[in-house]
This record gives C-alpha cells, structure tokens and sequence, in this order.
C-alpha cells in the first residue's frame, strides 16, 4: 500500500507541479480541469448512478467549466458570485453536518447531483481564477488546507479526548477530535503570519492571500484563517459523510493507494470559492 501510494503521488506530483509553474495559468487550469470532471463521475457514482450517467455527470461538469472559461469568467472579479458561493457553504454545510449520515437520504438525487456538481463547478473556476492571479497567491491557499490537515492530525494523535469527552463527529468520522481541530487552527494562525512576514521579506510580486487580509488589519487576518481552517473540516466531514451513506470508504479507486479525487479536494471544495470571497471583500 505505501509503495502505490509513493508511485501514485509522485505520478501526480510530475503532473501537477509543472502545470502549476508554467509560466500561462492554462497548463495548470487543463488539468484541474481533467481532475474535477473525474471528481464529477465520482459523485454520480457515490449518489447511486451507474456508469454512463456518471460520465454524462462528468462531462456536464466539464462543459460548464469550461464555458466559464470560453465566456471569460477566469478574468472577472465576480464578487457577488463569491459571496453567495460562501453563504450556501456555510449554511449548507451546517446544516448537513446536522442531519448526519441518515440525513443524507432525504435529500432528493437530483438536488444531491446539482448541489455536486455547483459545488465542483465553483471550486475549478476558484482554482482557475486563483492561480492566473499568480502561483504564491494559489500556495497560500493550498497550504493553508495541508496545514490545517497536518497539525490537525498531529494535535488529535498526541492529545485527542485529553480535553474533551467528546469527539468531533463520531457518528460521520469517528477518528477526528477537537483537539485536532483545535490544533490545525493554531497551526494555520502560525502560517499565516509567517507567510505573511516572508511576503514583505522577500518582497513578493504577488501577494499571497495572507498580505492581502493583513492590509485591513491582523485581526482580519487571524479571524480569516481560523473560518478556512473550520471550513475546511466542514469540507472533510460533508465527503465523509456522503461515503458513508453510500456506504463505501473511498470515493473510487481512480488514485491507487490514496481513493478518488474527492478524497484529495475535500477540504478545498469550500476553502477555495471561501478563499476568494475574502479576496474579494477585502480588496
């Protein structure tokens, strides 16, 4: 299993990275691209559709992509898209977090597929968008959601249910604690001011989203990182939520040794289109 997982990540890793540092964004946005549409078939897989109207949910999610990309949305601001795109993550993700796994269910398949597939839809054009405004400003954002994993899991390992009594969602993901959500915040504050500082050392042509919050105060800052870090838990929980009803540990097996797609972008689903929103409201 290890060594699937070393060669798959290292397949993806010679994909990705010269995608990401190729001088035009269109190589990177390719990609992402590729990768949504196949998040996409996962969902139709996951929400009780069978093969061809999986793909036929993979290629919608493409189309639409990529029209956004045809009618030049990858070049807009588009705050008020941002905002609502944050509002319903927020909102919904509350709310499924509290109807749990048996939930689920009672939400009609077709609202489950178009909800997926928006919620695919906004975090390609957030991704696309994110890195055509330049390569530090899209880490920033891509590390916060490692981070925030890291130190999770690290601070759940060595301390969880030292504080509390409680786990996180025990009935969604029995092995997460607070403790460890407590423990990817504070690692994600520490990241961010750190980037931050590095950004005004190093004289960054292109701020990174932690100087770009920093500029309304530190505060906004602090406050911003700790609402990514939170959502993109939220983003952890509603996947794992969703596999559990559908009563599978993996969303596919399409990336031997590490699961499907949605496996890996779980956390960003939120984080990305949140991430732009802030963006947006503080510039």
């Amino acid at each position: 299993m290890l060594k699937q997982r070393i060669i798959t990540a290292a397949i993806l890793l010679a994909i990705l990275l010269p995608a990401l540092f190729w001088p035009s964004p269109v190589p990177f946005a390719v990609v992402t691209l590729i990768l949504i549409a196949a998040a996409a078939w996962e969902w139709g897989r996951l929400n009780g559709l069978q093969q061809a109207a999986s793909v036929a949910v993979a290629l919608a999610c493409l189309l639409a992509c990529a029209a956004s990309w045809y009618f030049g949305l990858l070049d807009r601001p588009l705050p008020v898209l941002w905002i609502v795109a944050g509002g319903l993550w927020v909102l919904v993700g509350s709310w499924l977090l509290k109807a749990g796994v048996a939930g689920w269910p009672s939400i009609a398949q077709p609202v489950r597929l178009a909800g997926g597939g928006l919620a695919l839809w906004l975090t390609w054009l957030a991704v696309a968008q994110a890195r055509a405004i330049g390569i530090n400003f899209l880490l920033s954002i891509l590390v916060l959601v490692w981070a925030a994993d890291i130190f999770a899991y690290a601070a759940g390992r060595t301390l969880g249910l030292k504080f509390t009594k409680r786990k996180l969602a025990p009935g969604i993901s029995p092995g997460k604690s607070w403790e460890g959500v407590w423990g990817g915040m504070i690692g994600v504050i520490v990241l961010a001011v750190a980037w931050t500082y590095a950004d005004g050392h190093y004289q960054a042509s292109v701020p990174s989203l932690y100087s770009r919050l920093a500029t309304q105060g530190w505060w906004l800052l602090v406050l911003a990182a700790l609402f990514l870090a939170a959502m993109s838990v939220v983003g952890d929980l509603a996947e794992s939520l969703v596999k559990r009803s559908a009563g599978v540990k993996d969303s596919s097996g399409l990336l031997p040794g590490h699961g499907g797609v949605l496996d890996r972008v779980d956390a960003l689903l939120p984080t990305l289109p949140l991430a732009m929103m802030l963006t947006r409201l503080a510039s």
